[in-house]
């Protein structure tokens, strides 16, 4: 069984090492060639900010992380640190504004074990608890179908150009606490 915690700095590489290996596993399943090798340098990409803001999540077993994801506080939509004309680092006002629901990979022997929902659960109770009332989120074709099981609309059907200029189809979603 695998044990929820929150991520610590020490976990960094172990993190991206997992989420490059559910890329390269998962999104062929949903996308091409081109786009999955991009999708693994260009998303699964840990942004260092949700491991120091406290709200990014490990499923730990037998020593190995094997699932992670959060949320986030900040206005920064998306996984990676890749740098944005927006104002990535702005905190967002929960009165008004959703948390982010970020990075969310599970190594491909994990799926289907209720670990994607714990870590949904544990980030929507922490923003709850911050204020928020809404979640939004930018899914993969991986992870769609495990937020629409969690309760999460289609807002509106996207694609996101990655800096190499190869586009990928995402699906913006969103949930009411």
């Amino acid at each position: 069984m695998a044990e929820l915690r929150l991520a610590r700095p020490s976990d960094a590489g172990a993190i991206e090492e997992l989420m490059k290996a559910s890329a390269r596993e998962l999104f062929p399943r949903y996308y091409d060639e081109r786009q999955t090798a991009s999708g693994v340098e260009h998303i699964a990409e840990l942004d260092t900010q949700l491991i120091e803001d406290g709200t990014y999540f490990v499923h730990e077993a037998e020593g190995e992380i094997v699932a992670c994801g959060g949320w986030s506080r900040r206005y920064k939509p998306w996984a990676g640190e890749v740098p944005s004309e927006e104002d990535d680092a702005r905190l967002l006002d929960p009165r008004t504004e959703p948390a982010r629901i970020r990075a969310m990979f599970v190594r491909g022997d994990w799926t289907r074990r209720g670990l994607g929902r714990a870590i949904l659960a544990a980030s929507a109770n922490a923003a709850r608890a911050e204020g928020f009332r809404e979640l939004i989120l930018g899914a993969t074709g991986p992870g769609e179908p495990l937020y629409r099981a969690c309760g999460f609309e289609e807002k509106e059907r996207i694609a996101v150009k990655l800096p190499d200029g190869v586009k990928v189809d995402c699906v913006v979603m969103s949930a009411t606490l």
